[in-house]
């Protein structure tokens, strides 16, 4: 299926304005992988940090921009397995391509959609909802009963390990930097939330759980909430690092606190919830709007 097709493209490393719609030769899928026409894809932090130069895909991968979609199987490579025909409604997890109107997958990252599941709902799930799984469960070996404080509560994996933790039989907290982002959040299940700009979460935490403290804190932030996340970090509680928004410089005795708890890092890395949707030609314009701390949830670019 030689040919061309649209695409979300940058040329060098920038603001939003930087990002234009790019007639690119359409993927030809390679042995074990099949091409799929892409209906919906996701917005994610990745791709506003790539578009500025500050993320790199992993070698081999698109230089396209988007980390999971949703579409149709429109063509199978040599040496399929088997498992999905022309036609199948599927989801994917990749390490670029999204943006564009065709994306070679690998068989082995499709996920096919439910049949009550729109292409937009689908296109959200990939990325957010594996990535809570992995930390919950291979990552900290989330327990029933065990409290887990999630940062980002209103984001999209906050959101997705909010439904998790509740399916898990724990209980999630939040923090978050709204009341309005803290509200999504307990409408999902969270506990409670506390917010990061006007409260001592840490102090917080303590008080919510009569001071015994999060058994888990899944934590995208970093630096600035090491001392807070410490202070309510439970006794053998597992501290989970996926992001570093707020920087990986510590200075400070993080370590002989960290021994006092009997404590544990574990450092995390994955190579739904949407709240806005707009069309895939108009994704220019949606790098303008996330501010990802000014939104809950996911933007999703459907339809060319």
């Amino acid at each position: 299926m030689e040919g061309k097709m649209l695409a979300a493209f940058f040329d060098s490393p920038g603001g939003p304005e930087n990002l234009y719609i790019k007639e690119v030769p359409r993927p030809i899928p390679k042995d074990g992988e099949v091409l799929v026409q892409v209906h919906a894809s996701a917005l994610n932090r990745a791709d506003l940090l790539q578009r500025r130069g500050m993320y790199a895909p992993p070698p081999g991968a698109s230089q396209i921009l988007g980390l999971e979609a949703a579409g149709t199987v429109v063509a199978l490579g040599p040496g399929d397995d088997g498992r999905w025909k022309v036609g199948d409604r599927v989801m994917a997890l990749i390490g670029g391509g999204g943006n564009a109107q065709y994306v070679a997958v690998p068989e082995g990252q499709l996920i096919q959609i439910p049949h009550d599941m729109s292409d937009t709902d689908a296109a959200a799930i990939p990325e957010a909802w594996l990535t809570a799984f992995q930390l919950l469960h291979f990552v900290a070996k989330v327990q029933k009963g065990e409290t887990v404080l999630i940062h980002a509560g209103a984001s999209g994996v906050g959101t997705a390990a909010i439904q998790l933790c509740r399916l898990a039989g724990a209980v999630p907290m939040v923090t978050a930097g709204s009341s309005e982002k803290i509200e999504v959040a307990k409408n999902l299940g969270a506990e409670t939330g506390f917010n990061y700009k006007t409260e001592d979460f840490g102090k917080k935490c303590l008080e919510a759980t009569n001071n015994v403290g999060a058994d888990i804190i899944l934590d995208c932030v970093g630096a600035t909430h090491w001392e807070k996340n410490l202070q309510c970090l439970n006794t053998d509680g597992r501290w989970v690092v996926y992001g570093l928004m707020g920087s990986g410089q510590i200075n400070g005795d993080l370590l002989t606190k960290l021994l006092w708890k009997r404590g544990s890092i574990i450092g995390s890395l994955l190579r739904s919830r949407s709240s806005k949707a707009v069309p895939y030609l108009r994704t220019p314009d949606l790098h303008t709007t996330p501010s990802y701390k000014r939104t809950s949830g996911y933007c999703i670019k459907r339809s060319w």
